[in-house]
């Protein structure tokens, strides 16, 4: 009985991933990037704004003020930099009581709408429009109701 209590701590011990916690090997790296501009400015009324550059290109720059409903902070930004691959990356914000609305080149776009409707569907809209307009000619049983 023992030794199945040590064999199973053993299998679990064994089957706990290699360097748990820690980031994925392509994001670990030592090297230092160098933080060229670092502006902040935070007001006491609740405004603020921020610009930040790094060295390696990445560029933030972002704005806010309490002007939402009930003094909410509504905000509108950018950042840039350069993917792993090679491409250039700029994404445009404003985040308000609609939410966040980013803008970018790189960003998937939603299909065109109204987009067609299929005639299947179209007749099966029609279907239960007649099917209702029936059912609402039937006289209706009142259930619970004395007679």
């Amino acid at each position: 009985m023992k030794f199945l209590i040590i064999a199973a701590l053993a299998a679990v011990a064994a089957a706990v991933p290699q360097g748990y916690g820690a980031p994925p090997p392509r994001y670990a790296s030592s090297e230092e990037i160098a933080i060229l501009r670092d502006d902040r400015v935070i007001e006491d009324d609740g405004r603020y704004n921020f610009d930040m550059e790094t060295a390696n290109g990445i560029v933030v720059s972002e704005s806010g003020s309490p002007d939402g409903p009930e003094g909410a902070i509504t905000s509108a930004g950018s950042f840039s930099y350069t993917a792993p691959d090679g491409t250039p990356v700029s994404l445009q914000f404003v985040a308000d009581e609609n939410g966040f609305q980013p803008q970018g080149a790189h960003l998937p776009v939603a299909p065109e709408f109204p987009h067609p409707i299929p005639q299947f569907v179209l007749d099966q809209i029609a279907f239960a429009a007649e099917e209702d307009a029936r059912n609402a000619k039937r006289p209706s049983a009142t259930y619970g109701a004395p007679q």
